[in-house]
């Protein structure tokens, strides 16, 4: 297959009686079809930068179109492979990873599609219920990551830990060391927090194992309206006599050149 600029990623469904498409798709589905659309289109060599592709939503069913895929020879390499059902021992394994989740949803969801189109809707492979893709092996890799939760227990006699409690409910034993404990001066029991850690991360099922501490990060505030409003307040009534805030900020730059 010669590499193209476009790539369509289609799920079909029926929920509740109607069929899912860009007005009617539950909001987890919609996280979940876009999470794993990036998953697949970076892959763990991080080929494609997401951030550098386009999305567009069609009509009909849901529907994301990738833009900008030119370049990226491995993955067009991966779906051509996906032409047959041992593909998943040799492809990347974040994108082996993504097409083993879509084909467990679909056995669980008989209704549900999964196609990878080009630009003429002709599909260059199709994952449903009857797929029979062949399970990878599990390939850990290491990565870092900033993990949101509730720390619970910290400390130990020999081996230092920390206890952290996801906001998904999840427990994860953190190690770490006696120093970067000793050395904190906030309490942090019981009290939200942001760790940054290193672990080893299952490709296929997400799963985070030997997770080491680097440091404790910032926590994340949440957003307050009022605050937010209060500031905006201020600083409109601060510029309340400038008439071109553009010619202001110019005459500032002239007069420290």
């Amino acid at each position: 297959m010669e590499p193209a600029d476009h790539l369509r990623f289609a799920i079909h469904d029926r929920i509740n009686g109607v069929d899912v498409g860009p007005r009617h798709v539950p909001l987890s589905l919609l996280g979940e079809f876009q999470k794993d659309v990036s998953d697949f289109l970076q892959g763990s060599s991080r080929e494609v930068n997401p951030a550098e592709v386009l999305v567009s939503i069609d009509e009909g069913s849901l529907v994301l179109m990738a833009t900008g895929l030119l370049a990226a020879t491995k993955l067009w390499s991966d779906v051509t492979m996906l032409a047959e059902s041992n593909a998943l021992g040799v492809i990347d394994p974040m994108r082996a990873a993504v097409v083993e989740r879509w084909q467990t949803n679909a056995r669980s969801n008989p209704g549900r599609v999964y196609r990878l189109e080009d630009m003429a809707k002709h599909a260059f492979t199709t994952i449903d219920a009857r797929s029979d893709f062949k399970q990878s092996a599990d390939v850990w890799v290491l990565v870092e990551k900033y993990l949101d939760g509730k720390i619970v227990d910290w400390g130990g006699k020999t081996k230092a830990s920390v206890h952290l409690v996801l906001d998904s409910g999840k427990s994860l034993v953190v190690a770490a060391t006696q120093q970067l404990l000793a050395q904190e001066r906030e309490n942090r029991l019981y009290r939200p927090a942001l760790l940054h850690v290193t672990a080893e991360e299952n490709l296929r099922t997400g799963e985070l194992r030997n997770l080491n501490l680097r440091s404790f990060g910032m926590h994340r505030p949440t957003y307050d309206e009022s605050e937010f409003r209060q500031m905006v307040q201020k600083g409109t009534a601060a510029w309340a006599d400038v008439l071109d805030s553009t010619q202001w900020v110019e005459s500032v730059r002239d007069d420290k050149a």
